[in-house]
């Protein structure tokens, strides 16, 4: 990479994984909670219990921390330019949201794994019911932040792309070797 593409191409891959994330927190706002709210209550538990298990995998971790990373070092990178205030917009916000898996999201998934099997809970209604609403909420919350700081980041690349138009968007008579003209 050179100068002027690494800040560039470390900017955009921050603006993907982040956009990731944020689909990751919308499938789970409008389609998987309202599918296991259609679902019995065992068959919930035992579901997203088998979701928390798979969704730690290294496909998604890369994601959800290198989203984070990624922000980070372009926020630096970034640091003495116009788009500075924006990327660090989008590393608040990313940070925040970091916050909100660890102190409401993890724990939640926690207490539902310690439940034990669905099939023995005693009260399954009562353990949906109690991981359900807060669960929600929060993935909300988290969705919410990760999409605004998608948005800091994408607004980030916009003023970076009218900054070097050429590094953008090449011609295509440009791209093709000399010889080959």
């Amino acid at each position: 990479m050179t100068q002027k593409t690494g800040p560039q191409g470390v900017l955009a891959a921050a603006t993907v994984t982040t956009g990731l994330v944020a689909g990751v927190w919308y499938a789970f706002a409008c389609a998987v909670m309202p599918a296991l709210r259609r679902s019995d209550d065992r068959t919930s538990i035992e579901v997203m219990r088998n979701i928390n298990d798979v969704i730690e995998n290294p496909v998604f971790f890369a994601g959800f921390f290198g989203a984070l990373i990624l922000t980070a070092v372009s926020a630096w990178q970034q640091r003495r330019t116009p788009r500075s205030r924006w990327v660090t917009a989008g590393l608040v916000l990313y940070v925040l949201v970091v916050a909100v898996t660890s102190a409401a999201n993890v724990p939640l998934n926690n207490e539902l794994a310690a439940a034990g099997a669905a099939d023995r809970i005693a009260d399954p209604g009562a353990t949906w019911e109690s991981f359900d609403g807060p669960w929600t909420f929060w993935n909300t919350v988290r969705a919410v932040l990760t999409t605004a700081a998608l948005v800091s980041l994408w607004r980030a690349t916009s003023l970076l792309r009218a900054a070097h138009p050429r590094a953008s968007a090449r011609p295509v008579a440009e791209a093709e070797p000399r010889a080959a003209r």
